[in-house]
């Protein structure tokens, strides 16, 4: 029986390459290094770009994902989404068809794609409009029958991931990264990849 082979391509911002990480791991490398199925062969390809939101993502993930993925592969799609529409001062509306376009996009291709929602902050008036924006993203990516994991919802009042983000200047540490990388582990990671949990 022929070995199944799968490719992802990761789009994100600064957490996706694990900023801030004194492991250089962030969540991808945690989700990564916990996959490792028998007779799977799963190959990651992260492709950040700090400070982005999803106006500049839906213009290149394509291009940057296309030049990853493969005929003899099963191609995925990650997506990172951050805070970054917030600073861009994004209507929900747009930011919603904007993360609709790509998913579209990768519909057309045969791509699955997994959503991770932006995390939370410190700032109490920036997580109650980023609780509205992830859960915007949450109803468009489910809504198309891809796979959405809710970040904000489990951590914003998390004391273990508010104290890391306290003793980081705003950003995950190690505890931080673990805790998100946990998330995706454990809501939905190897169901959207088919594969046994390891």
């Amino acid at each position: 029986m022929e070995q199944r082979r799968i490719r992802l391509a990761a789009v994100g911002d600064e957490l996706l390459a694990g900023l801030g990480d004194p492991r250089a791991l962030g969540w991808l490398g945690r989700v990564m290094a916990r996959t490792a199925p028998d007779g799977v062969q799963v190959e990651a390809y992260p492709l950040a770009a700090p400070r982005e939101g999803t106006e500049s993502l839906a213009n290149r993930w394509l291009q940057e994902t296309g030049r990853r993925f493969d005929d003899g592969f099963e191609n995925r799609l990650v997506i990172g989404l951050s805070d970054r529409d917030l600073d861009l001062e994004l209507s929900t509306a747009r930011s919603r068809l904007n993360l609709a376009n790509i998913l579209d996009g990768a519909a057309q291709m045969s791509v699955k794609v997994l959503v991770v929602g932006p995390p939370p902050g410190l700032d109490p008036e920036r997580n109650r409009r980023l609780g509205e924006l992830s859960a915007a993203f949450a109803d468009v990516t489910t809504r198309r029958k891809h796979v959405y994991i809710d970040t904000f919802t489990p951590l914003v009042a998390h004391e273990q991931w508010r104290n890391d983000l306290a003793a980081n200047g705003g950003t995950p540490g190690q505890a931080g990264y673990g805790l998100m990388a946990w998330l995706v582990l454990h809501r939905g990671w190897f169901q959207w990849l088919e594969i046994p949990a390891s």
